[in-house]
């Protein structure tokens, strides 16, 4: 039997709504993923800590601040200077389209907005994890 893929779902920065990021934690949960949850206001390097301490194979990031632009790059930047390059990055939230291409090219794997499907995040999450086994 495979080990439940470990996810860390974070809020960075400033925003204190935190709904949407306990409503995908839940769903996660429930398709069978471990779930570290880290709490409001989290710095890049708070989130990158926990993720290396945990272990995970995904760091989920939820942003409604529109601070992306900033924390996104930063937290890649610190995966890479702590060899993490392996660990899946996804965020979602309030993310203006121009936006989702630049987050991209900092290494993001993918960027769910307004009316993304809890499937289609679950699923993104498994095909992503086991084609990097």
């Amino acid at each position: 039997m495979d080990a439940p893929i470990r996810v860390l779902v974070a809020k960075p920065g400033l925003d204190g709504h935190d709904r949407g990021a306990k409503v995908i934690a839940r769903a996660l949960r429930d398709a069978g993923m471990e779930v570290i949850y880290t709490g409001l206001r989290q710095t890049p390097e708070m989130i990158v800590n926990a993720a290396s301490q945990e272990d995970v194979r995904v760091i989920g990031l939820s942003i409604l601040s529109g601070a992306h632009n900033a924390i996104v790059p930063r937290i890649m930047e610190l995966l890479r200077e702590h060899e993490m390059t392996d660990v899946l990055v996804i965020v979602g939230g309030i993310i203006p389209d121009e936006d989702v291409q630049e987050l991209k090219k900092h290494g993001v794997a993918a960027v769910f907005q307004p009316g993304a499907s809890l499937g289609e995040i679950v699923e993104f999450i498994r095909s992503s994890v086991s084609q990097n086994v």
